[in-house]
């Protein structure tokens, strides 16, 4: 039986991860009232296993087949025995994808902070050149915001977040205040000295959510190294612990948990948002809840799903879908489709299964088709994130004493792996399969992408440039490499399927992340985004949430929400 709640909020907020957390901290402290669904529950401190060791565990974490009988999808990234049941069953929660078109859709969460659990947690800002790619380049649609509409949020964002590394006075790559960079190791130090010298491209340590000075209540990171499994110290950001905790403790915010958001709805007389209908995971009973304006942050491809089961008469092709944009120009990251490796013997140090494990690389901002460089070979560009590992010669020769004192020669090596910007194609898209429901009856997506011959271009071009950095560096055996059969999904970073845009009839979103159709409906997750820019994504989300709460709030003031 539906059940309906008889608490109207000022503000529903659906999804609790980067976007959704700051967006209840937003709203809730200044003074309305949030509901903030989330599709999983809450997770116990004590589910945090970033010190306990594999032998500890049931399995050792090595019977991977076990984990891919219910989970076959997110076992391919991050997902373990240390915390795979923080992670969606994906025969419960299936999704399709087009006839040889595979997509791998990872990190989906079902706990409380989402992917924050587990993310990579590198935070670099968008320049000024990646919103308004398009006037360069002729390829999409310009962003209808520029880099100074977004630069005070960034600082704002950063200075909660806690952002460790270097300004390095790039205009490609704008700074910030940071925290104290995690410190590079000999190989990676010599790779920046030399890449710098003799190639003049930048060589940075990755600008990484991790503290390395204390902040409020959050300890620096002592380098135990598994951040996916949880951190008890809370050193790296997670929305659970930071901005979710502070909605929480101002009494305004209640965290409804295990909510599967279905659908919005909406008044067909005033055509305006009243709530949202979801599923409780738990009884599996449909509920609504109701609100002034509602806020989606589900995630760019969940909140795509919910947009489009979301139709009406009056939005057969899906709510806030006048424009025909929605569930188009999906992109995400060519992830490490080229690249190189490359050893360093005579930067070799003493080899450990103890650590320390710093968990953070090196970071290398894009060179190609900036103000100062060109080439014709592709649009757009790509960078690269890596590091040095050092390990113990498994593969040393001989037996008994020999190979003993053998496998205790380090074997010091540095690995670049090319993140590259994939172009919006309207072909690139997502929609409902008709045919396929999740286990609570909600009708999932079908997936339609592929990478093109731009795409496939940057990858060529990220091994010859990856061997090209490592052989100036004076690395040996240098080993480069490209991956064109790299299926979407694998960087982690959906983005696009609902645009942001100045034209209601070309877009689905405004600058401030609204509904051109529906004035009280706003997506404040990756969808809008209007290109994908190099960089990896979640800082922008968080400050693009951040202002687009502040445009929400005075809109309320003055009486249009």
């Amino acid at each position: 039986m539906l059940q309906k709640s008889r608490v109207s909020h000022d503000v529903i907020v659906v999804g609790s991860g980067a976007s959704g957390g700051w967006a209840a901290k937003r709203l809730s402290e200044a003074g309305l009232s949030v509901a903030l669904l989330e599709a999983g529950r809450a997770l116990d401190k004590s589910e945090f296993r970033e010190h306990v060791p594999s032998f500890r565990l049931e399995q050792r974490n090595r019977t991977p087949e076990l984990l891919r009988r219910t989970r076959p999808i997110q076992a391919g990234a991050g997902c373990d025995e240390f915390n795979y049941k923080w992670f969606a069953n994906d025969l419960e929660e299936p999704y399709t994808t087009a006839p040889g078109k595979p997509f791998a859709w990872l990190g989906r969460l079902r706990v409380t902070g989402g992917r924050t659990n587990v993310w990579g947690r590198q935070c670099y800002r968008f320049s000024d050149a990646d919103f308004k790619a398009a006037s360069i380049d002729g390829i999409g649609e310009d962003w209808p915001l520029g880099y100074k509409d977004l630069e005070p949020y960034y600082d704002l964002v950063e200075d909660y977040v806690g952002i460790s590394g270097l300004a390095e006075g790039l205009e490609q790559l704008p700074d910030s205040k940071y925290l104290p960079a995690m410190a590079l190791t000999c190989a990676e130090t010599r790779l920046r000295q030399r890449v710098k010298s003799r190639l003049g491209w930048t060589v940075t340590p990755g600008r990484v959510a991790i503290l390395t000075r204390p902040k409020g209540n959050r300890a620096p990171c002592h380098y135990c190294g598994p951040c996916q499994r949880g951190c008890t110290v809370h050193a790296y950001f997670n929305s659970a612990f930071t901005t979710v905790a502070d909605a929480m403790a101002t009494g305004r915010c209640t965290l409804v948990s295990n909510a599967m958001v279905y659908k919005v709805l909406t008044d067909p007389d005033t055509h305006r948002a009243t709530g949202v209908l979801y599923i409780d995971r738990e009884t599996r009973e449909p509920r609504e809840i109701k609100a002034k304006a509602v806020v989606l942050c589900a995630q760019a491809l969940e909140s795509a799903r919910i947009l489009f089961n979301s139709a009406t008469r009056q939005d057969a092709g899906g709510l806030g879908n006048s424009s025909g944009a929605l569930g188009k120009y999906l992109m995400d990251h060519i992830w490490v489709g080229g690249g190189a490796r490359a050893e360093f013997p005579d930067l070799a140090k003493a080899p450990s299964l103890d650590g320390p494990n710093r968990p953070n690389g090196i970071y290398v901002p894009r060179f190609q088709n900036t103000r100062t460089s060109r080439t014709a070979a592709f649009r757009r560009g790509y960078g690269f994130q890596g590091g040095e590992t050092t390990t113990f010669h498994w593969r040393a020769p001989g037996f008994g004493e020999a190979y003993k004192k053998g496998v205790r020669q380090p074997v010091t090596t540095i690995g670049l792996g090319g993140f590259g910007e994939c172009l919006p194609y309207e072909d690139n898209f997502v929609e409902i399969d008709k045919g396929v429901v999740d286990t609570y009856g909600i009708p999932v997506l079908r997936i339609s992408m592929t990478f093109r011959e731009n795409e496939h271009a940057m990858i060529d071009d990220m091994a010859r440039t990856a061997a090209e950095m490592l052989e100036a560096a004076g690395g040996k055996d240098v080993r480069s490499f490209t991956v064109h059969d790299r299926a979407p999904g694998l960087g982690i970073h959906e983005l696009g399927v609902a645009r942001m845009g100045t034209s209601p009839k070309t877009s689905v979103l405004n600058q401030f992340q609204q509904s051109h159709d529906v004035g009280n409906l706003f997506v404040m997750d990756g969808a809008g985004f209007t290109s994908s820019a190099t960089q990896n994504p979640t800082l922008t989300i968080m400050a693009l949430a951040v202002r687009s709460c502040d445009y929400l709030m005075e809109e309320m003031r003055k009486g249009n929400i």
